[in-house]
C-alpha cells in the first residue's frame, strides 16, 4: 500500500543545518541586518521571524516603511524555499545542502498592505505551497506584536 504524502511526518532538520541556515540569513545576507531580521524557528514545511521597530525603518511617522514590510516577506519567501530545499534532500550532508541556495532569487513577488506596521516589533511567516523542480511558490504573512496580520504575500521563485 502506497503512503500518503501528506501523512508522513516531516523531517527534523539538525542543528548544523539550523545554525548554517541562520548564519546564511542573519549575517552573510547584509541586508536582512539592516531589516533587524531575526529567525524564530525553521521548521521544514514553516519559517518565522521577528523585526524590531527601530527610528530607520519608518516611513510615515510611528509607522513601519512599506518597503521594510515587502523586503522582509521578499527574504522570509526565500527561507522558506531554503528550507523545503533542505528538507527534499535529507538525505544530504546538513552542509551539502547549506550550499544548494546559490542560484536562488526572487522572479515575482505580490504584497498587500492591509493595515498599517504600527507597533515595536513585528513577525513574520512563510510556507512554501510548490517546490518545483525550477520554480517554489510561497505565502508569506507579517503581523503585529498583538498577533493582527498587517500584510500578506505571495512569492515565486528560481530554484535552479
Amino acid at each position: 500500500m502506497k503512503k500518503d504524502a501528506a501523512t508522513e511526518p516531516l523531517p527534523e532538520f539538525e542543528p548544523e543545518f539550523i545554525a548554517g541556515l541562520k548564519k546564511i540569513f542573519e549575517e552573510m545576507i547584509v541586508f536582512n541586518q539592516v531589516l533587524g531580521l531575526k529567525i524564530i524557528s525553521i521548521k521544514p514545511d514553516r519559517v518565522a521571524a521577528r523585526i524590531a521597530m527601530r527610528r530607520e525603518l519608518v516611513g510615515s511617522p510611528n509607522r513601519l516603511h512599506g518597503g521594510v514590510i515587502s523586503a522582509g516577506l521578499d527574504a522570509m519567501g526565500g527561507l522558506a524555499v531554503m528550507a523545503a530545499i533542505g528538507a527534499r534532500h535529507m538525505d544530504e550532508e546538513p552542509i551539502q545542502r547549506l550550499h544548494r541556495f546559490g542560484k536562488l532569487g526572487t522572479i515575482d513577488l505580490r504584497i498587500d498592505y492591509l493595515r498599517p506596521g504600527i507597533g515595536d516589533h513585528f513577525q513574520l511567516r512563510a510556507e512554501v505551497l510548490r517546490l518545483g523542480s525550477r520554480v517554489a511558490t510561497t505565502r508569506m504573512e507579517f503581523l503585529g506584536a498583538d498577533g493582527k496580520l498587517l500584510s500578506t504575500g505571495a512569492g515565486a521563485y528560481i530554484v535552479s
